[in-house]
């Protein structure tokens, strides 16, 4: 990507970004339609960006800023208030959802690695579609929105044990394992220097002048990243904890409001980069495993999420909220065909298919995720609507 085509892309995004806020629509969709139109894959007739280290490193920032901006709505005490939903909410998605995406996988790919990975992607949910949509929806401060962070904890580190093995082939217990240890040790770790360390943080920034604040915050996100990387975790995995860990903080409402652009720049350009991926051509290939995917997948997030939702002790509407904001599969869904393409143990037919279907079924459930997500709270009230007057008082 060169600066001309850098600067085409940002006036386009911001194009289509005011466009789809015209409609009251989030510009997330509008965001990956915009790679797969402009992207090296079909439909040629606008290809004009190639994928590179440039797109690549862009997207990266991208997630890592709207991860970190999840981290720092993530004081400790929501933390602690969200744990109780960690094991029973995390169980029901996890047993709900990666069993039809194993369902799925079976049907596609026969007993095999890659019905196994295929069952992952289903299974997890976009953290950043999400995140970038309880953002825009204003629902960060939600009650309920305890219980979707809580099952984007527990998937996320599902999925850091699944890329443990996904490029070794068909085993890798121990991998995977270890892979998980490392996973609970890093937010293990970030979650005590949150606790009992963020004074001393909070006094080191304090005294900062402007230029230096806003280096040494930006040198902790891209550290802590960093550092979830070289454990072989997901960098983001890094960049939420690096949130968590300056959400105790007195500076936490000034870092937002100073990081609020880089924000909203990268994480347009991760979208975008996204779209760069999806394939159309592809889709006389796997329609078929993708219409399955995308119908069964849809249902089961949300009745999983408004099963959890409920079992958290929160209101039938509210839980509407909790499954509606599940519905968007995103990175880690693209990260993990990414990683099994490169796996010998895959035939090559089935590395195809799967690399194809994770393109268009990140398109198509972002775009039906986003919607239903702004309309989950009017969705909610036609199915529950409140009880009347008259029934209130023939109750009593």
């Amino acid at each position: 990507m060169t600066l001309s085509q850098l600067a085409l892309t940002i006036a386009i995004l911001g194009s289509l970004g005011l466009l789809a806020s015209r409609f009251g629509l989030s510009a997330i969709p509008a965001y990956l339609l915009a790679g797969l139109l402009l992207g090296p894959n079909e439909p040629r007739a606008l290809s004009v960006i190639e994928p590179s280290d440039v797109t690549t490193f862009v997207a990266e920032l991208g997630i890592i800023f709207l991860l970190f901006f999840l981290g720092l709505e993530f004081t400790f005490e929501r933390l602690l208030r969200t744990g109780r939903h960690l094991g029973l909410g995390g169980s029901i998605d996890f047993l709900l959802n990666a069993g039809v995406g194993l369902l799925v996988g079976l049907v596609a790919f026969g007993l095999s690695f890659a019905a196994v990975i295929l069952a992952a992607a289903v299974y997890v949910s976009s953290s950043a579609v999400t995140v970038k949509g309880l953002i825009d929806f204003r629902r960060l401060a939600d009650d309920e929105t305890d219980v979707i962070l809580a099952i984007l904890v527990i998937e996320d580190i599902v999925i850091a044990g699944v890329l443990g093995f996904a490029a070794a082939g068909g085993g890798g217990v121990s991998p995977t394992l270890v892979a998980v240890g490392k996973a609970l040790g890093f937010i293990t770790v970030s979650l005590a220097v949150s606790r009992y360390l963020a004074r001393a943080i909070d006094a080191v920034l304090d005294r900062l002048p402007s230029e230096f604040f806003l280096l040494f915050t930006f040198a902790l996100l891209v550290g802590m990243s960093a550092g979830a990387d070289a454990l072989g975790l997901s960098a983001a995995i890094g960049a939420l904890m690096a949130g968590v860990v300056l959400a105790e903080t007195s500076v936490r409402r000034e870092i937002e409001e100073r990081f609020l652009s880089f924000r909203d720049i990268f994480a347009a350009l991760f979208f975008f980069v996204f779209g760069l991926t999806i394939d159309v051509g592809a889709v006389n290939d796997i329609g078929w495993i993708l219409a399955l995917a995308v119908v069964l997948s849809v249902a089961s997030k949300l009745v999983g999420g408004f099963g959890a939702g409920l079992a958290g002790g929160f209101g039938r509407r509210q839980s509407v909220n909790v499954g509606a904001a599940l519905v968007a599969h995103g990175e880690f869904t693209i990260i993990l065909a990414q990683i099994a393409s490169g796996n010998s143990a895959i035939p090559l037919g089935d590395r195809e298919d799967l690399v194809a279907f994770t393109g268009l079924y990140v398109l198509a459930t972002a775009t039906l995720g986003v919607v239903l997500m702004k309309e989950s709270k009017r969705i909610g009230r036609w199915l529950f609507p409140p009880p009347r007057l008259k029934e209130t008082r023939n109750a009593v």
